[in-house]
């Protein structure tokens, strides 16, 4: 199945994860310090049918599309498709305001209205990256990857900031991963090697599967009461 079939085929799943986050968690919000990587993963053993396996699976639903989509948006791109990268990038928009709509489930209205212009930064830079990359520009891209580097710290300070379980620094290497797996998907589509764009794509979709792991697990913790 192609991506783009892919994607459209997990909207309906989407769309019910984000109820399933705003059931689980309406009327909670926090502050937040934290434990080292390993604590943020798997010392919480859930049952398939628990609300926090509901929220696992909601944030994975929404994550993985991220990055679908940003796969689509570079490819298209890199390809010279205008027509395909303003609806790849639209629907990545779309996704983003799904995904900030998740943290305000969480948070509050404030922290939705926060989080959306931050998440929609890295998408920017991501973009800079790849035109620099496609236009032969390796300065343009070099300092799109050091924006990046840097905006990591501020995507940590966000979550570490609105959960005590969530350390700060394992959520930098998170977001920093997630960087660099998606950089190696735009080089390997840049040089149009197939077989390493995939093995790329596999590595930086499954990688998202364990930020969804990592930032529900904090919020189970977090709201214990909720996630029982």
């Amino acid at each position: 199945m192609k991506a783009n079939q892919f994607r459209w085929a997990r909207q309906g799943a989407v769309v019910l994860a984000l109820g399933l986050v705003a059931a689980c968690t309406q009327g909670n919000a926090g502050t937040m310090s934290g434990n080292d990587m390993s604590s943020m993963h798997h010392d919480m053993p859930m049952a398939a049918t628990s609300k926090a396996a509901d929220l696992r699976a909601a944030l994975d639903e929404l994550l993985s599309e991220h990055l679908i989509l940003a796969v689509d948006a570079t490819g298209a791109a890199l390809g010279g498709r205008d027509a395909a990268f303003k609806a790849a990038a639209a629907s990545l928009d779309q996704n983003s305001v799904n995904i900030s709509k998740a943290v305000g489930s969480v948070y509050g209205p404030e922290a939705e209205a926060k989080f959306l212009p931050l998440w929609r930064e890295h998408i920017g830079l991501v973009v800079d990256y790849t035109v620099g990359t496609a236009s032969n520009d390796p300065a343009k891209a070099k300092q799109a990857v050091d924006k990046l580097w840097a905006y990591s710290g501020d995507l940590a300070n966000f979550f570490s900031g609105a959960n005590p379980e969530l350390n700060r620094e394992a959520v930098a290497e998170m977001i920093k991963t997630h960087i660099v797996t998606l950089k190696a998907v735009i080089d390997a589509q840049s040089r149009k090697d197939y077989a390493a764009e995939y093995a790329a794509q596999h590595k930086a979709y499954n990688h998202m599967g364990m930020i969804a792991v990592a930032l529900a697990d904090g919020i189970a913790k977090q709201f214990p009461q909720k996630f029982s």
